[in-house]
């Protein structure tokens, strides 16, 4: 987990990269950029935000040989081993950039190369290298005065809510490619950024395990718990299996099964399933790790536990006490209607 509050830019230096395939050329500046108290506010928030906003999906830099064949591995190598060279090689990562700008999608920019400190990974300050992108332009309004009127006049800026790219390089485990996190709102282009630009892919973490396990889980419960059984049992089974993550701090495959499976006979099925769709997930060898708690709460908020009917009622399971949805909430069939129901207990109605 990270935080940034405490995070100082030390230097950042400031270019602009073209697109390629359309000739517009880079622009490399000749010297750092000179902050001040403001700029370095607006500055921070603005690289910053996205990050303290979006899950926490680790990356590595690698290349099918070996990482020390990366180029960006080989340029942040040598700023974090001599910080004095970072705008020296702010350049090669701007050049480095428009060399894979060359797919007319891909839209000119302004490239911010920042040298951090202070950072919090994991409760451990550590030193990282940002790289940012702005690429969209936005029409602003400016008013002057002349004479005795005040008039319009029409600028081109970048909002400074939104990044358009980012990435953060952490100066730990070097040797596995270093720890990268990867911000990215525009999703025409991720190719080029994730992986030509950066050249990275997911760092196989207790976090990655943690949250791939999960989506693996609720893929089970909609591909087989769901036919197998009905959608209140689907709901129950990820409800089931969310708090068992949410009270371990340490994940053991057979524990796991034998707590969270209702349905003794689903046990075999949930191997098979394993098997067969394990490798989609990264989890076909994974049966221990440590739960990351932050993984779990962001999987918390993206779990449906609604039951649609047909009738164009919802019934939503209360997923911080599954057991509740076992004990007031039963389904049956009526014969005279010949129609599924869900009986539901209560002793009085919330207020909204």
């Amino acid at each position: 987990m990270i935080n940034l509050y405490a995070t100082q830019i030390e230097s950042i230096s400031i270019h602009r990269v073209g697109n390629k395939n359309k000739n517009e050329g880079v622009f490399l500046s000749e010297e750092p950029f000179r902050l001040n108290d403001e700029t370095t506010g607006l500055l921070k928030e603005y690289f910053f935000k996205p990050f303290r906003e979006k899950e926490e999906n680790y990356y590595k830099l690698t290349n099918e040989v070996d990482v020390e064949f990366n180029e960006l591995f080989k340029i942040v190598s040598e700023v974090f081993e001599d910080p004095s060279k970072a705008h020296l090689n702010s350049k090669k990562v701007a050049s480095l950039l428009f060399e894979q700008s060359n797919h007319p999608h891909i839209k000119s920019g302004e490239v911010y190369v920042a040298y951090l400190s202070g950072l919090l990974l994991d409760n451990k300050k550590v030193d990282a290298i940002g790289i940012f992108k702005s690429e969209l332009k936005h029409d602003f309004i400016q008013f002057e005065e002349k004479n005795s009127n005040l008039d319009i006049v029409i600028q081109q800026g970048i909002n400074i809510n939104k990044l358009d790219k980012g990435c953060l390089i952490f100066n730990v485990e070097k040797e596995e490619g270093y720890k990268v996190l990867s911000v990215d709102s525009n999703k025409y282009d991720t190719k080029y950024w994730i992986e030509n630009f950066l050249g990275v892919e997911p760092l196989s973490d207790d976090n990655f395990k943690t949250k791939n396990y999960l989506k693996f889980c609720q893929d089970f419960a909609k591909e087989v718990v769901l036919p197998a059984e009905d959608k209140q049992q689907e709901v129950l089974f990820m409800n089931r299996a969310v708090n068992h993550f949410a009270k371990n701090d340490a994940f053991e495959e057979s524990t796991f099964l034998n707590e969270v499976m209702e349905n003794p006979e689903l046990i075999p099925e949930f191997k098979h399933y394993k098997t067969e769709k394990g490798p989609k997930f990264s989890i076909e060898d994974v049966s221990t790790f440590d739960i990351a708690n932050k993984a779990v709460s962001d999987a918390r908020k993206k779990i449906k536990n609604v039951i649609n009917l047909d009738t164009n009622i919802q019934i939503k399971m209360d997923f911080i006490n599954p057991e509740s949805a076992e004990k007031f909430v039963e389904k049956g069939w009526d014969e005279e209607r010949q129609m599924y129901y869900y009986l539901v207990y209560f002793n009085k109605e919330q207020k909204s």
